[in-house]
C-alpha cells in the first residue's frame, strides 16, 4: 500500500504475507463467498500514473467534526447509545508509524441499524446519528474518533446468524486506488466466535488483531469508554483486510 519511504523511514526489508493466517476465498459457511469467490486465477492489472499519484489528501479536506460521530450528524440531541472513544496507530511491517493517512469509518447505530436504504432490520433509525466519519493520522501515525458503540444485528446467512458489534475501517494510501478495508470488533463480545465471517480466518491470532481492546487509560471519566485498535498495513503479521485477501 505505502512503501517505506512514504512512511517516513528508510527503505527496509519486505516481509511476505503469512498465508496460513488468511481465509480461503471459498468458505461455504459464509454463504455469499460461494458466489463471490473466484473460479479462475487472479489477474494483475497495472495501475495508471493518475491512479498512483492522485488525488492527494490533506488537512484542508477534513472538517474538525468529521472524527466526532457523536456530533457530526446530530440535529437536536446526542445520539442514543454507549459513548466510546476508538484510537490507535497505523504502522508498517517494521512497526514504524504511517503519518497523514486518511481513515474512513462507518457503522450501525446502537440498535444495530445502518442509515442505509437497503437496511431493513426492524431496529429504529437514530435521527441524530449518521454512522460515518473520517480523519488523518498524525505525524506518529495515531488516529482517534468518538462514537457510540454499535449494536449487533441479524443477517440472512442462516436461520439465526448475527453479526457482532463492529466498525468498518477504510485506510487510504496516497490515492483512491490504494485502499484497504477491514473491521474492528470489541473485546469480550460473545458473538465473535459465532460469526461465520470471522470464522473464515483460520488463525486465532489473526482474529485477535481485529479485536479492539478496552483501554481504561484513554477513557473519559463520566463520559466515554475507550478501545485501542492498531492497524498493521503489510507483512506477515499484517491486519486482515477483507478487500485484499490475496495480499497487500
Amino acid at each position: 500500500m505505502i512503501d517505506d519511504k512514504e512512511s517516513g523511514g528508510a527503505a527496509g526489508d519486505f516481509y511476505a504475507r503469512d498465508w496460513s493466517r488468511q481465509p480461503p476465498a471459498l468458505t461455504p459457511g459464509y454463504k455469499t463467498s460461494v458466489a463471490r469467490s473466484p473460479r479462475f486465477p487472479l489477474m494483475s492489472v497495472r495501475a495508471s500514473l493518475g491512479e498512483k499519484t492522485g488525488p492527494l489528501f490533506g488537512e484542508g479536506d477534513i472538517d474538525p467534526l468529521d472524527c466526532d460521530l457523536i456530533r457530526n450528524f446530530a440535529k437536536d440531541a446526542d445520539p442514543i447509545g454507549e459513548r466510546i472513544i476508538v484510537h490507535g496507530q497505523v504502522l508498517d511491517e517494521n512497526a514504524r508509524p504511517v503519518p497523514n493517512t486518511l481513515i474512513e469509518v462507518w457503522q450501525a447505530n446502537a440498535a444495530g441499524r445502518y442509515r442505509h436504504r437497503n437496511d431493513s432490520y426492524m431496529a429504529p433509525i437514530d435521527p441524530n446519528f449518521g454512522g460515518c466519519g473520517r480523519m488523518l493520522t498524525d505525524a506518529e501515525g495515531y488516529y482517534r474518533f468518538a462514537s457510540v458503540k454499535p449494536g449487533a444485528y441479524p443477517w440472512p446467512n442462516s436461520s439465526n446468524s448475527w453479526r457482532p458489534a463492529h466498525i468498518h475501517f477504510s485506510i487510504f494510501g496516497t490515492a483512491f486506488c490504494q485502499r484497504l478495508i477491514t473491521q474492528l470488533y470489541f473485546e469480550g463480545d460473545p458473538l465473535i466466535p459465532l460469526c461465520p465471517i470471522v470464522q473464515t480466518i483460520p488463525d486465532p491470532q489473526a482474529i485477535e488483531q481485529l479485536i479492539a481492546k478496552l483501554d481504561m487509560n484513554a477513557a473519559l471519566p463520566f463520559d466515554s469508554l475507550a478501545y485501542r485498535f492498531d492497524i498493521v498495513l503489510r507483512g506477515r503479521r499484517s491486519t486482515f483486510f477483507e478487500n485484499k485477501p490475496e495480499g497487500n
